[in-house]
């Protein structure tokens, strides 16, 4: 199965999947027009686990393990040059919010 073909288009060959990629070719039009933005890769990856049928739970996990070796070369190379590499943002959202157990959350 194809989920995208070589002109960068989406399509599903059992068309199970066709509302989702419908849905992401919306986003993706309405983000591009209205912000001048283009989505990155990560945003075709989620549409690509529900394809491979990953349960959402897992997202988090798969994504994170497909980072790993980047992670990893990021400190070896902080390691290599003796030298931390930080962000140039910084973080001005709400602290100590309290937050539901994971049991009581939907």
């Amino acid at each position: 199965k194809e989920v995208v073909s070589r002109d960068g288009t989406m399509y599903d060959r059992g068309r199970k999947f066709a509302h989702i990629f419908a849905i992401t070719e919306a986003i993706e039009r309405v983000m591009l027009d209205e912000k001048g933005l283009r989505p990155n890769v990560d945003f075709y990856a989620a549409v690509l686990f529900h394809y491979l049928e990953i349960p959402p739970y897992l997202f988090v996990t798969v994504f994170a393990m497909a980072r790993v070796a980047g992670w990893c070369a990021h400190t070896i190379e902080q390691y290599g040059e003796n030298k931390l590499i930080r962000p140039l943002s910084t973080y001005v959202g709400p602290i100590d919010i309290e937050l539901p157990p994971l049991k009581e959350r939907q």
